[in-house]
This record gives C-alpha cells, structure tokens and sequence, in this order.
C-alpha cells in the first residue's frame, strides 16, 4: 500500500473480518496471520475479564475510579501487540486493557486509578508513558519522544492512543502538526466510540471523519472498523512500519463502541438509548473473531477453556493484589515536587507527620 492510497481515506471503514465472523475483501489492508489472530482472541479475551474483574473493585472501594473500555478490546489489544519491544506506548486513562497486553502487572496498571500514585510503573523500562488523563496531551508527549528519537538515530516508534473527545483539543493539532512537518515516527489511533463522555460526535465536528484531521496537517489517515481486530493491527502494522521506516506519520481512526458508562460515576443512558448499545453488541469484537478461528478449526472447546482458566488467574491476581493493605506514607507526597524541597514544604512536610503521629 502507498501512502498515496491514504489521501483522502476511504469513506467507509476497512474490514477484513466482518460482524458475522466472515473474511471480508478489501485492497488496502492485508489479513494477519493465522497466529497473529489467535494471538489477538487469547488477549482480546483475557482483557475483557481483567476490565470486569477492575469494574468490580471499583464498586467494591478498591479502586477510585474505572473507564471500562469493554467493547473497545480490539483497539487495546492491537495497539498493544503490534509494538516491538523498542517502541513505545502513550496510553490514555482508559487504556488499561492495553497495558495489560503489553505484560504490565495488574497492580502496577491500577496503581493509579486506585489513587495510590500518578504512575505504578517505570515509564523508561516499560517504554510505556503514565495513563494520560488530560484530554490529547499524550499527544504532544509521544511526538516529542518519537522526534528525539530519530535525531538521536533510532528506529523506535511511538504509539499514541486518544479517544473521539481529544481531537477537539488544540494539543491534537498541535501534535498532528509538529508530526507531519517532522515526519516524526508517531502513530495516532484514535478510538472513536462515538461519546466524549455524553457529547455525540456530532456535537464534536462537522469534518467528513475525524481522519481528515490528520489529512489536513499532511498525515496519511485511514478509517478502519474497530471492532475488527484483524483490521485495526493490520492497519497499526502498515503505520509502524512506515514510522520505522522513515516516512512519517500515520493516523488510523478506528470506528467503534464503549459498551459501558465511561466511568463508575456516569449514567450513560441519560445521553444513549439501550437500542443502540444493543445493536453494537451485535458487532462484539470476541465473537467475530470466534466465529472466524473456529470455522477454520483454529479453536476449540478445548482451547477456550484453557484459555478461559488463564483469564480467571489473572483476575483472582488482579483482585489478590488490589484487595492487599498496601503501607501508606503520608511524606510521600511531598516527594519529586522539586529537586530541593523549599522551606515552606519542608514545613508542610514536617506538620503533615507530626499530625500523622497524633491520629
């Protein structure tokens, strides 16, 4: 595929897998392997019992809050998977279904969202930045790394992850800008679920897609299905080689669906009707790619039990760690505010001990 081939993109979304589990033509996106789509079910699945298993922490107090991404898992898993071990990943707060895939441990994922500290992991060693809450800013951070890195002659990619809602952000832009001008090996997948948390897409732009974004600041875009896993990593693939390659930028808008509120304290049927998140369920991206697996004897019973067991051990893991006292230390949080603490933290450090002592 050349990058002429992704100016405009295409108006309808790629698939290569469709909504019934059947292969779907298309001339822009080559099919994955047989492994490489085994590989993505296992994951896609063993995700969406993690984001059950945190859901339920979080009604149970264990964690301060949980964006669900059911219903997103082919967009998680893709982007996760498709990285090589020397790219690098900018994950969102919703993300925590890639994190996963990527090989985090569950409490190092969740660190943050059960409001233990900004970040459980070492970005640098996981070549994978904190869970961005601001709306696009991830977006400015990854074009920066990516940028570095080729001056510094490296072939790493940087893999950025936003929703619908961040790309009414001027750091959207922004980071699409300063990418097309430096050619900087960035891939940005926006996961369009059609909400930025209550406000339809409709009520966001007025643009044919959100690709067009990246077409105006001269970035190849496509659309694809994103619902269709085979189509999402197929499309992330083409974009890392080309980033890897030296040829820039790529934005890849995948067309899907949050099937949950988009956190613990929304009520999404205030702004959707159960009709259309009905009908989307129909377009569950685990059961397409059941259906095509088993149909070529790719999986059976056998295997889905198994697989089935693995995703309960990380579960009873992920409940075993978050459910643990963990030691809290209230000076901790003076910590990293500056090189050399000034004297009215000193200060404030010293009072907030003195009345830990007292409580």
């Amino acid at each position: 595929m050349t990058t002429e081939n992704l100016l405009p993109p295409t108006g309808r979304p790629i698939t290569l897998i469709d909504a019934d589990g059947h292969a779907a033509d298309s001339d822009q996106l080559k099919l994955p392997d047989e492994q490489v789509l085994v590989g993505l079910f296992e994951a896609m699945v063993i995700g969406r019992r993690f984001d059950q298993q945190a859901t339920a922490l979080t009604k149970q107090g264990r964690l301060a809050v949980y964006p669900s991404s059911r219903g997103q898992e082919a967009c998680q898993v893709a982007a996760a998977r498709v990285l090589r071990a020397e790219d690098w990943l900018f994950p969102t707060y919703r993300d925590s279904v890639a994190l996963v895939s990527r090989g985090l441990p569950p409490l190092e994922v969740l660190t943050l969202l059960a409001g233990d500290w900004h970040c459980g992991y070492d970005p640098i060693e996981r070549r994978t930045a904190p869970q961005c809450t601001p709306l696009a800013t991830n977006g400015l951070h990854a074009v920066g790394v990516g940028h570095a890195a080729r001056l510094r002659g490296e072939d790493s990619v940087c893999l950025v992850l936003t929703g619908d809602g961040a790309t009414s952000e001027g750091d959207a832009h922004e980071a699409l800008n300063f990418a097309g001008v430096w050619k900087a090996p960035v891939v940005f997948l926006i996961q369009n679920n059609g909400y930025a948390i209550s406000v339809p897409l409709a009520k966001q732009t007025a643009a044919a897609s959100l690709a067009y974004k990246g077409i105006g600041c001269g970035v190849p875009s496509m659309i694809v299905d994103g619902n269709d896993a085979a189509a999402v990593y197929a499309a992330l693939e083409l974009a890392r080689d080309r980033a890897a390659a030296g040829e820039g930028p790529t934005l890849v808008e995948a067309i899907t669906y949050r099937m949950e509120a988009h956190t613990n304290a929304d009520d999404a049927s205030r702004y959707r009707e159960q009709s259309e998140v009905d009908a989307w369920r129909r377009r569950d991206p685990i059961d397409r790619l059941r259906i095509y697996l088993s149909d070529r004897g790719l999986l059976d019973d056998t295997a889905e039990r198994e697989l089935a067991e693995a995703a309960e051990q990380l579960a009873a893991q992920t409940r075993s760690a978050l459910n643990a006292d963990r030691p809290i230390d209230p000076a901790a949080m003076f910590d990293h505010v500056y090189g050399t603490p000034r004297a009215a933290l000193r200060a404030q450090r010293a009072m907030v001990l003195e009345e830990s002592k007292q409580s």
